[in-house]
């Protein structure tokens, strides 16, 4: 089978097959299936040609045409030139490689004059038309070129009209065969590309592209644009819907842009062990746009003063950059000079301004594009008059009309800076920034585009989140309001525009990006510019991140920095455990499905807080589950608090309650004296610690009153003590009595007087204060407890010495170092190695006393353990005492005898002070160790010890005091001089001599 392409006249039509017999030594010739492809008539210098139905220019032709209608099948001027001719619509154009192996194709490689080189390409040629030529509507086969790589073959190989697919691939897996090695081929013309009838296509319009191939290809195809350098895969999206069958694919465009300009290629693969064939059409798709306008002033607003009547205002109108070709045009009053352009896509119009005349005036600037379609925006020139208020220019900001906002540009980022001219005053309100860096601005512009359909929506997204951390990784990236409001924008619109994160990679990259948000050192940027009515940033960003991390598929999470994800897809019996940044988490339902824990550091930070007496102490903790809606749900989070709990301080368990925009403890219960909260449903939980200690009901209103009572009721006490000392004090035995007696008071007295100062301190000088009235109370406590221990020992020195009488200047030098000495040093060396009592280590600043800060932890233990330690010595001395009292013989000494009655007294006081002190103390150490957030019974042991430690003055005056008949008798004496002597002889019958 031969095929001929012929230029002949009209005429010779008809004798076409004689023609033909000297170049074919075949007799027996027959010519079928010829077509007249081009019409031509000749001129002097010029062939002017057209095209046949069915029949097109070939693209050598319309590559070689200097003018655009020698393309497709218009008519076609040939000037001093040979006309071209026409090829059918049908015609297939194939582009194709061979990878050849062994050591004699080498001599392909070597120059193109040399014999090896011409042995080897005529064999090749010989080879491959062997091949193809039996192919019907075979034209040429051309090697183009041989390349490195073993050795590859480049061709070219021109079929006339329509080839069978089937047939092309059975030939090239003969070639494969032949030559042992790979074929890949690309045909143009076995599919067809129609593209919308209107060139270019309009903003407005929403173009439809059909792909058609010959015949059916059993395979689906592909839909590519080229845009720049970079080739991106047409998929459904928001703006293009793809119809896909094996004979016709088209691409319908909803929403037209300039990202939808460029080279739109069809492609459908075929391929076979060795064999790859690729068919292909493309053409050129021009987008005629119309782009936003941003109208500016030069000024912005204009000033009338006294020596003005006109004024001259360039108005500018200034649109996105792209390569279409506007029409400009203003529309106003006065306008006088314009349209022209200034620079690039900014077109500009002169404007004059009476200032005798009040007025408005309006401009319009209109733009129409290549299919006359419009946009336009409109601006008032708003003129500040001469008596009219303003704000006066400040630094980059000019005079400003109040109730206008001044616009400025961002200098090297993208967005502007506005500042609002406040009525008021009128007065500057603070600036306000969207400017934007530029690495920050591409992402968010990719993430917005990413489901648009062009590209894949899978990878699209990969691409974003890769991008997105490698800009977080740099925190100066994102270090303002307006960059963080971005990247939470980014992370926002990937969550309401992607289906699943599936790619374990693309994961990473997103906890990666989301933890670099969070870092310490970006907390200033998170801080809202934004009308209170409007969503936070930490909102905005918790609600995107609980989302995407419920799209992805993790069977593992890397743990970040700022965001650990724990999942859970195996259940231990019927609870879900998990655990993140130490938060324990236990979760019981029936058949939740897959289980997603997340922790946030520093976002509890971020979230608004309505509540101004809790603050956030605990990461934020967000649980998930693959089934949202569940019929009930138990949440138990074991929370590790940022700041330990102080005693009595009350924790709140919130959830973020997405329609309050606020913390709620709905649902949530805090198990008391625990950092456990348990919920019953799923949300984003934390911890609020309350500011402040709880405060009990009239407890210091009831303490201001005791102390007042026992400091008068000591008052009286020591007057007392001092009307009676001489009729009562007759014995050594008294006399140690009555003295550790009064230190007693003395010592209650200041220390009483010490918490009565306390309660207010002067907020000057509050730490200084408090500092010098724990020191003081601290050592007056105990001296008042080793007083006591005074009493006991010298009883207990008397009991095992058979009540040997003690000199009274012995007995005034070791009490005065038991009672001042040991306690001054204690509190002195405690002072000192306290930090030399500073707030938090050795005192509370909020009671104004030690501070407690565990079990044998905090200053006052050395408290504690002294009073604790006479307390079981005055037990241990008046067990002693009594036992020897009753085994003492007899037949004692009366002087014995009334020392005996004198040591029952002074038992008597210590019997009843070691109670008052000693269980009002065994009060104040439950009130120490117990928390006032544990129940009333809490309560109650505050109140208890409240009433016993207050009115212990009012406790010693009515026990130590006036029931001592000794004490009371000396004092109606005193009060009554002219009553008649008392017939009591108690004091006759405990005289005894004093030992000097």
């Amino acid at each position: 089978m031969y095929y001929f392409k012929l230029t002949v006249e009209n005429s010779a039509i008809a004798n076409v097959t004689t023609k033909l017999t000297p170049f074919v030594s075949n007799t027996n010739l027959k010519v079928d299936d010829l077509k007249m492809t081009t019409i031509c008539q000749s001129f002097l210098t010029d062939t002017e040609c057209s095209c046949q139905s069915d029949f097109r220019w070939s693209d050598r032709v319309c590559q070689e045409s200097s003018v655009e209608k020698c393309c497709s099948n218009k008519n076609c001027t040939f000037t001093n030139k040979p006309a071209g001719m026409c090829v059918s619509n049908e015609a297939v154009a194939i582009s194709g490689s061979i990878s050849l192996n062994g050591q004699e194709h080498y001599k392909c490689l070597k120059e193109k004059d040399s014999e090896e080189f011409q042995q080897c390409n005529n064999e090749m040629l010989h080879r491959m038309k062997t091949v193809y030529s039996t192919l019907a509507g075979f034209d040429t086969l051309t090697i183009s070129k041989y390349r490195v790589g073993s050795v590859i073959v480049d061709f070219e190989i021109i079929f006339a009209y329509k080839v069978k697919q089937q047939d092309l691939f059975e030939r090239s897996k003969n070639l494969s065969r032949t030559l042992s090695t790979s074929v890949g081929l690309e045909t143009t013309g076995v599919v067809h590309l129609t593209m919308p009838p209107k060139s270019p296509v309009c903003y407005y319009d929403k173009p439809n592209l059909t792909c058609t191939a010959q015949e059916d290809l059993k395979s689906l195809p592909v839909w590519q644009l080229k845009r720049g350098d970079k080739v991106y895969q047409i998929f459904n999206g928001t703006e293009s819907a793809v119809t896909i069958a094996t004979m016709e694919t088209t691409v319908t465009l909803r929403n037209i842009s300039e990202l939808w300009e460029g080279e739109y290629t069809c492609v459908y693969h075929q391929t076979s062990d060795l064999i790859k064939i690729t068919h292909k059409a493309s053409a050129v798709m021009n987008i005629s746009l119309l782009p936003k306008i941003d109208i500016t002033m030069a000024p912005a607003f204009p000033r009338c003063t006294k020596e003005s009547d006109l004024l001259n205002v360039r108005v500018k109108c200034e649109m996105e950059s792209n390569n279409e070709i506007y029409n400009v045009t203003w529309e106003g009053q006065n306008i006088f000079a314009g349209p022209f352009k200034v620079a690039d896509d900014v077109y500009a119009a002169d404007v004059i301004v009476d200032c005798n005349q009040i007025s408005k005036p309006q401009l319009t600037c209109t733009l129409k594009n290549r299919c006359k379609e419009e946009r336009n925006v409109s601006a008032f020139v708003n003129v500040i008059y001469e008596n009219d208020p303003f704000c006066a220019a400040d630094g980059d900001w000019k005079d400003t009309k109040p109730g206008f906002s001044a616009v400025l540009k961002c200098t090297n980022t993208i967005g502007q800076r506005e500042r609002k001219c406040n009525p008021v005053g009128p007065t500057w309100e603070p600036e306000v920034s969207t400017c934007v860096k530029q690495e920050v601005n591409n992402v968010l512009q990719k993430a917005n585009i990413v489901n648009i359909g062009l590209g894949s929506l899978v990878e699209n997204t990969a691409d974003v989140f890769f991008l997105f951390e490698s800009v977080t990784n740099n925190s100066e990236t994102i270090n303002t309001f307006a960059d963080m409001n971005a990247s939470v924008q980014v992370l926002y619109s990937l969550s309401t525009r992607i289906q699943s994160i599936n790619s374990e990679s693309t994961a990473d990259h997103f906890l990666e990006s989301s933890s670099n948000m969070l870092e310490k050192s970006l907390n200033e940027s998170w801080t809202t510019q934004a009308d209170k009515d409007t969503i936070s940033l930490a909102e905005r960003y918790l609600d995107s991140i609980e989302n995407l991390i419920q799209l992805t598929n993790l069977t593992r999470a890397p743990k970040k920095k700022n965001i650990e994800v724990d999942v859970s897809n195996f259940p231990q019996g019927s609870k879900w455990l998990s655990t993140v940044f130490n938060n324990s988490v236990e979760l019981v339902s029936s058949d939740p499905g897959s289980v997603k824990t997340a922790g946030f550091k520093e976002l509890e930070n971020y979230l608004p807080n309505k509540d101004e007496t809790y603050e956030p102490n605990s990461f934020i903790v967000s649980v998930t589950t693959e089934r949202k809606q569940l019929d009930s749900v138990k949440v138990k989070i074991d929370f590790s608090l940022i700041i330990p709990r102080p005693r009595n301080v009350e924790l709140k368990c919130v959830s973020w309650d997405n329609n309050t925009r606020s913390w709620s403890s709905e649902g949530c219960e805090w198990q008391l004296a625990s950092h456990v909260c348990i919920c019953t449903h799923l949300s984003s939980f934390a911890v609020l610690m309350s500011k402040y200690p709880v405060k009990i009901r009239g407890l210091n209103e009831l303490s201001l009153v005791g102390l007042s009572v026992s400091v008068v009721s000591l008052i009286l006490t020591l007057v007392i003590e001092l009307t009676v000392w001489s009729a009562v004090v007759k014995t050594n035995t008294l006399y140690v009595r009555h003295t550790a007696h009064v230190n007693i008071c003395l010592s209650l007295l200041i220390a009483d007087c010490c918490f009565l100062a306390s309660f207010k301190p002067s907020d000057a000088n509050k730490e200084m204060w408090c500092r010098i009235f724990v020191l003081l109370k601290h050592f007056c406590y105990l001296s008042m407890f080793f007083w006591m221990l005074c009493l006991s020992s010298m009883l207990l020195h008397q009991a095992i010495f058979l009540f040997d009488n003690v000199s009274k200047k012995k007995y005034l030098r070791f009490s005065l170092v038991l009672g001042y000495v040991c306690p001054l040093l204690i509190a002195v060396i405690t002072f000192l190695s306290y930090n030399n009592g500073a707030e938090g280590v050795y005192y509370s600043s909020e009671t104004c006393w030690l501070h407690y800060a565990g079990l044998m932890k905090g200053s006052i233990h050395t408290f504690v353990i002294p009073i604790g330690a006479i307390a079981f010595f005055n037990v241990f001395s008046m067990v002693v005492v009594i036992i020897k009292l009753l085994d003492h013989p007899k037949n004692t000494e009366k002087c014995n005898e009334n020392e005996k009655k004198a040591a029952v007294t002074v038992m008597r006081s210590v019997i009843l002070l070691t109670p008052i002190f000693g269980v009002t103390w065994i009060f104040g150490f439950a009130v120490m160790l117990l928390d006032l957030t544990s129940g009333t019974i809490v309560a109650i042991v505050h109140y208890t010890f409240t009433l016993l430690n207050t009115f212990q003055g009012l406790f010693i005056l009515l026990t130590t005091c006036l029931a001592d008949k000794l004490i009371r008798d000396a004092l109606l004496k005193c009060l009554k001089k002219n009553a008649p002597a008392s017939t009591t002889d108690s004091v006759t019958k405990l005289d005894s001599t004093w030992t000097k």
